[in-house]
């Protein structure tokens, strides 16, 4: 059947027009024609994807969400409502609290002018303060020693209140818990005071010591790019209307100072021909 089918096709073909020939060979141009543009098209739109780059994406992304702002702030005012108010009751009282206080947090943090040692070393201690993660897993170890706690019950439960697990011993005659000689001693070596007699017997950990080694570098590179900001500093004339405005004259007068000074200092003695 399918020779027979095969040999019927052949005879068609053999008993075509010329013209029915061309018109064929003008179809198959044509479907080649449109392939070869949508190809085409498809190439041109991956190549514009790869092109576009991170900032890109985030630049429309700021455009976006611009957009959808105006357009709550116009529908807002055809209603006649507060865009703030109704902007306000997305948020909740704790996030309000912890907004607030980040608010005041940065303008306490923008005071950077030097005014005493004490300051100066607060603020220093405040900014290392966000650096620091505890070690729990260690503080758990050590309280449960002095707790007289199994090994792992914080850890397990994952606080710091004690269990009913002691490794205490009970007194009958005291009618009190009586704690044992480890137990006294982890007690005096994790709560130690100004009567304290034990002293330089911690040994840091080499993740701890590779955080302080960080810690230190990091503090070098960046007293190395620190530049700090001067607010009354006398920089003559005011040729500027904004902070970037004057950024961008001071890129200007760095490299056409020379060649323009002597010509404003003609303007402004009025010599100037």
């Amino acid at each position: 059947m399918a020779s027979d089918s095969g040999e019927e096709k052949t005879a068609e073909e053999g008993t075509m027009t010329l013209d029915e020939r061309k018109a064929k060979m003008e179809q198959l141009r044509a479907k080649m024609r449109s392939t070869t543009k949508a190809n085409r098209a498809s190439l041109i739109e991956e190549s514009a994807k790869a092109k576009m780059t991170a900032r890109e994406n985030a630049r429309l992304e700021r455009q976006r969400k611009l957009a959808e702002v105006l357009r709550m702030q116009t529908e807002a005012e055809d209603r006649g409502e507060d865009v703030e108010r109704q902007k306000n009751w997305e948020w909740t009282i704790e996030e309000n609290d912890n907004w607030e206080k980040k608010k005041a947090r940065k303008a306490r943090r923008a005071d950077y002018e030097f005014h005493d040692d004490v300051h100066a070393a607060r603020r220093r201690y405040k900014k290392d303060l966000d650096l620091i993660k505890p070690d729990l897993a260690t503080y758990n170890r050590q309280k449960e020693a002095v707790l007289g706690l199994a090994p792992g019950s914080l850890s397990k439960s994952g606080s710091s209140t004690p269990s009913s697990s002691a490794l205490t011993t009970f007194d009958p005659s005291g009618g009190q818990v009586v704690p044992s000689s480890e137990q006294r001693m982890a007690a005096e070596s994790f709560y130690r005071d100004a009567n304290t007699l034990l002293y330089a017997d911690n040994k840091p950990t080499e993740d701890a010591i590779d955080r302080v080694v960080s810690k230190i570098n990091r503090d070098i590179d960046k007293k190395g790019k620190f530049s700090r900001k001067r607010l009354n500093e006398d920089e003559g004339d005011i040729t500027y209307i904004n902070e970037r405005n004057r950024v961008f004259n001071k890129k200007i007068a760095r490299y056409y100072d020379k060649y323009t000074s002597e010509i404003r200092a003609s303007f402004e003695r009025g010599t100037a021909l």
